[in-house]
């Protein structure tokens, strides 16, 4: 039994495409794989059946090993997740006004857990341009006050 190139490269793209449904960034190097071998069989038809799984096997791992530790470099130089602790005392300037019940945006120097820019909130209402230190990390915001 030999299977045709269309058939992985319709499998190649469900695979990419469940991804999408799946986010766990690991699916998609199967898919990719598939199509690797789908593109392969058009340019060289005639691998059997085994040659093909096996093909696809190890395309589907060296892609995923080699992102991995690709990706897994990258990450540990990115201040993501680090102890918000690290970032309390920062000094940003504002560059959207805050109030009490407003969110506005704070833009620091270089970057804090890896953004430039950070929506923030205040217990005080302050004005564009006004220098802050972050007080406290909040989800996906940080509390400023006047620095």
């Amino acid at each position: 039994m030999v299977l045709e190139w269309w058939v992985w490269i319709v499998g190649g793209i469900a695979l990419v495409l469940l991804e999408l449904a799946i986010p766990s960034f690991f699916v998609i190097w199967f898919g990719l794989g598939a199509l690797l071998v789908g593109l392969l069989l058009l340019i060289a038809p005639g691998l059997p059946l085994s040659g093909q799984l096996l093909l696809w096997a190890a395309s589907s791992t060296v892609m995923t090993v080699l992102w991995f530790r690709y990706f897994k470099r990258f990450t540990n130089q990115t201040p993501i997740g680090t102890a918000d602790g690290d970032v309390i005392g920062e000094i940003g300037l504002l560059v959207h006004a805050v109030a009490p019940f407003t969110r506005g945006k704070v833009r620091f120097q270089r970057p804090i857990l890896g953004a430039e820019e950070w929506p923030c909130a205040a217990d005080a209402e302050i004005d564009i341009g006004t220098r802050v230190k972050v007080v406290s990390v909040e989800g996906s915001f940080v509390k400023v006050e006047k620095a």
